[in-house]
């Protein structure tokens, strides 16, 4: 039965420990041994309360108690998600549903939530958010995306409403708008308007958005022969590829022409990788294009041909553990492509048999 109810104070407890390790894991730290007691005890909860999951796991002959480690934990693909609900919620306490976003002709996938399940997923948002996209808190926020009313189902934008509700100003806004097609596009003279009053108040900017919407954004203004220089302290943030799309700018281009257009150094630039069936993200830092997720989670890379750990270096599918995916299942297996570089990864594109799939393709072209 994929709606059957779970045990309430299994979850109840799930929840209390999944919170304190979020809220106790210092950025440079991470408890390996405890991360792996509270990884085994969610495999056992999902086990029993998600179906699809426990079938999974029976056909690779793996179960609670078969397993002393985390990285044995089966990894559920996310094209799951799309084919079966993978929810211990039951139907009637859904209370707000996730959709992965890809091509025209795309199944989404669907993560549901509950009030508890969205707690935990932005107890696991703020932090590094905050870690990575260091502005003052009550500096202007514009989004390149329509707002949540318009866009209910993205887990992007529910990730802006709650760093706007935390962080921005209120002056903060999405200026972004849902075509008739279901695709995204930018209002470019509300963009415009709102960064030149914010210059002209010399308020810090944090300027967010998928990456093709920053492209079109940019292209607007080389057409139009407009550069701006945002404020000291002005960060910007892009996430999503272009997979699908007839337009793509590589990641260094991207950014030179932020810094070219915007005046805001490349140190001020940050790129963030989250999905909708993840709980967690995860941002480059200093080394552009190497990716952090938090100290709560924990990442593999795996080889396509053996299944087994790809060497140092070596492509293979990212594979992530992501505990505050308490109702869901912690364990997924991603259609990315990505290499080890030192305590992070490499985003390498997309596996061939993947369906492209990312929020920056939701981007009008």
């Amino acid at each position: 039965m994929e709606n059957e109810r779970q045990p309430a104070s299994n979850a109840s407890e799930l929840f209390s420990r999944v919170r304190a390790f979020i809220s106790q894991t210092k950025p440079d730290s991470g408890s390996d041994d405890e991360f792996n007691r509270l990884a085994l005890a969610l495999f056992a909860f999902q086990f029993e309360a998600v179906s699809i999951y426990r079938q999974f796991c029976e056909g690779r002959g793996i179960k609670p108690g078969s397993i002393q480690h985390w990285s044995r934990i089966p990894a559920l693909p996310v094209s799951a998600f799309k084919e079966h609900v993978v929810s211990s919620i039951p139907e009637n306490e859904r209370s707000r549903v996730f959709h992965s976003s890809g091509t025209t002709g795309h199944v989404p996938g669907r993560h549901f939530h509950n009030a508890a399940s969205l707690s935990i997923y932005e107890a696991s948002l703020l932090p590094w958010f905050e870690r990575h996209f260091a502005v003052p808190r009550g500096a202007t926020f514009i989004f390149l995306t329509p707002s949540p009313v318009l866009a209910p189902h993205s887990s992007l934008i529910h990730m802006f409403k709650v760093v706007r509700q935390k962080f921005g100003g209120p002056d903060s806004l999405y200026a972004g708008r849902v075509e008739a097609d279901g695709s995204w596009s930018v209002d470019f003279d509300q963009v415009g308007s709102a960064l030149r009053d914010a210059i002209a108040g010399n308020r810090t900017v944090g300027l967010l958005g998928t990456a093709f919407s920053f492209v079109h954004w940019l292209d607007y203004l080389a057409a139009n022969k407009i550069r701006l220089r945002l404020p000291v302290g002005s960060r910007l943030m892009e996430t999503g590829g272009y997979k699908g799309r007839s337009r793509i700018v590589a990641k260094t281009e991207l950014r030179r022409l932020m810094t070219k257009f915007l005046a805001v150094p490349e140190s001020h630039i940050v790129t963030e990788y989250g999905m909708s069936e993840l709980s967690s993200q995860a941002y480059d830092g200093a080394a552009a294009g190497i990716f952090h997720f938090p100290p709560w989670v924990r990442t593999q890379i795996i080889s396509p041909e053996t299944g087994a750990p790809a060497g140092a270096g070596e492509t293979g599918l990212l594979r992530v553990f992501d505990p505050a995916n308490i109702h869901s299942v912690m364990a997924l297996q991603t259609e990315d492509l990505a290499a080890s570089r030192g305590d992070g990864f490499e985003l390498l594109g997309r596996a061939e048999s993947a369906e492209a799939r990312g929020c920056s393709l939701m981007a009008a072209t």
